[in-house]
């Protein structure tokens, strides 16, 4: 039976006032040249400027005067007016990424995560980042390009440093769980506080693979630097080419081992799943009128959530079984989504008995539905956080995840409507963000290098800083969500996909570059980036590939590599001169 999906309406109106904002800085900005005298009526005083952020005169703005992107793109020469740019190409970076990621997953739904999610999902991932890196050495003359390609080589350190230290230093924190005797993490107990060594996060053991391929990843580095190392050019353009086939060959090699192992998809579909169990026993305690399960000030209702528990426990002795857990899952209408009841059981089990008594009391209960309550809150902000609407649309939006996240191998694949219409969809947004992307990295490196000359900070610290929190906040915002259920699956999967993107940066991203490097015929003049990138990858590789648990100290090291990446690279290139 075929089951019409809601969906969230294309997010047209934020990108148009962002097109809109580029448009009208191009007319209210000025970059220090005279103005054109006309004789229209419209070209009176009102054509000029309305802010000048370039006051100097006019013998210096011929020199000073930057090139438009495009030959129609506003640009300035400025600070101010460059910062301006820079925020508002990376906000449309952003859109670009959220509309290949929205395409991806329309994809996945219809089609399956077999192929699509192993070789088209992590390359679309990577898109963003790789376009940038190939546009900042694309264009202009050799000289130009050698310039600017700097702006690439920070991204693309910028990213990966960005992802395995302050990303995942972050969800350390915020997973973290109180470690038992054997030295895992329990899941759902978090009674230690801050504690050094009492607290901290453990994976799974295929988690510790999906590290291990990320310190791999660095291998086409290491050709590339290697005849630098011997102090040698002779052999510099054959390096270069070997580590360019190395990266693609990895690329390749890193997707065929997501077709044959789609152990990460299988894991979001069990995740899913989960939340759309509690969504629908949310809605469900809506539609028995039980009253609104948020107070004014948008806190849980605890009077609500214990009449849905009285409700729940048919026998009145204030623990709710396995059968009354299962009496109610079957009571709920799931509609579209037919899954085992019994292990829907077990995973609210799993989730409100934190006693261990296989029943769920009076208090577990409560706590357990404030954590969701919140959780949903925190997931659909924009439908009123304080009514009972936003139920309906996170049960919506479980389901959506649900339905996008399906695997044809694991279970039957419930029916679509139109997929047609589903398949032109997803390609219509795929086809936006690449386009988004293309359109707007050139402008964006241009602004990066233009607020770099203003600044007179390197564009590679800009780019290492800032880019990377364009093209990856998606993704880090994803990441925090999944680590703060405080289990081992949904931490698993959360460093699964750091490790998955320091993968695709250390492969593709870095393919794209050597490509630039070899066809333009530029420099290979990367030592300390490459090293820092190499120290990165390696500590943190090897210190996570080999253990499964992770006491909250080890978000300090992880923490600290990020700034003393910066250093190396400051202290190589500016005091020893490297560069």
């Amino acid at each position: 039976m075929a089951i019409r999906r809601q969906r969230r309406p294309f997010p047209l109106v934020p990108l148009l006032i962002s097109l809109f904002a580029v448009a009208a800085y191009g007319r209210l900005i000025s970059d220090g040249t005279p103005a054109t005298p006309s004789k229209s009526v419209l070209a009176s005083p009102l054509s000029s400027a309305v802010i000048r952020l370039n006051s100097s005169s006019p013998a210096t703005a011929e020199e000073e005067k930057c090139e438009q992107s495009y030959g129609f793109l506003p640009c300035t020469t400025t600070v101010l007016g460059n910062l301006f740019l820079v925020l508002t190409y990376g906000f449309l970076m952003f859109k670009a990424a959220t509309f290949l990621s929205e395409g991806s997953e329309l994809l996945l739904e219809v089609m399956g995560p077999g192929l699509v999610g192993g070789l088209l999902l992590p390359i679309l991932g990577a898109l963003p980042d790789a376009l940038l890196v190939l546009v900042s050495g694309l264009s202009g003359t050799k000289e130009t390009a050698q310039s600017q390609v700097l702006i690439g080589m920070g991204l693309l350190a910028g990213s990966t440093v960005f992802l395995v230290t302050l990303l995942w230093g972050t969800c350390v924190i915020v997973g973290k769980c109180d470690i038992g005797p054997d030295g895992l993490a329990i899941d759902s107990t978090n009674t230690k506080g801050f504690s050094l060594t009492g607290s901290g996060i453990t994976t799974d053991v295929q988690t510790s693979y999906a590290a291990r391929i990320m310190a791999i990843s660095v291998l086409p580095f290491v050709i590339a630097q290697f005849p630098k190392m011997l102090k040698s050019q002779r052999w510099e353009r054959l390096a270069i080419l070997l580590a360019l086939i190395t990266s693609f060959a990895l690329v390749l090699g890193y997707c065929l081992y997501q077709v044959f192992q789609p152990w990460i998809q299988k894991r979001k579909l069990a995740y899913a799943k989960q939340k759309h169990v509690i969504s629908g026993i949310l809605k469900h305690a809506q539609m028995q009128a039980l009253g609104r399960l948020l107070n004014d000030d948008g806190t849980p209702n605890e009077n609500v959530i214990r009449k849905l528990f009285y409700k729940i426990d048919m026998d009145g002795n204030r623990n709710l079984s396995r059968s009354e857990l299962h009496a109610l899952i079957v009571g709920i209408n799931f509609e579209e989504i037919d899954f085992d009841k019994h292990d829907a059981v077990d995973k609210i089990m799993d989730d409100f008995d934190t006693s261990g008594n296989d029943t769920v009391e009076e208090s577990e209960f409560i706590q357990g539905m404030k954590i969701w309550l919140n959780e949903a809150k925190n997931k659909v902000p924009a439908s009123g956080a304080y009514s009972n609407k936003f139920v309906s649309d996170y049960h919506a939006r479980t389901r959506e995840e649900h339905d996008q996240l399906v695997d044809r191998s694991d279970e039957a694949v419930e029916s679509v409507e139109n997929p047609g219409w589903y398949i032109a969809k997803a390609v219509g947004f795929l086809l936006l963000g690449s386009a988004i992307c293309a359109a707007f990295a050139d402008p964006l490196v241009d602004a990066v290098h233009n607020f770099s000359n203003a600044t007179h900070i390197p564009s590679f610290f800009i780019s290492f800083i800032a880019l990377p929190l364009a093209t990856n906040s998606s993704e880090a915002v994803s990441a925090i969500i999944f680590a703060s259920r405080k289990k081992q699956r949904t931490c698993s999967l959360t460093f699964s996909e750091i490790y998955g993107g320091a993968t695709m940066n250390n492969t593709l991203c870095l393919g794209v570059f050597l490509a630039l490097i070899y066809f333009r015929d530029l420099t290979w003049d990367f030592s300390s980036e490459v090293l820092v990138i190499l120290l990165v990858c390696v500590i943190m590789g090897l210190f996570t590939s080999f253990r499964t648990s992770f006491s909250l100290w080890t978000c300090l090291v992880a923490f600290l590599l990020y700034p003393l990446s910066l250093i190396v690279v400051y202290i190589l290139d500016y005091q020893f001169g490297w560069s």
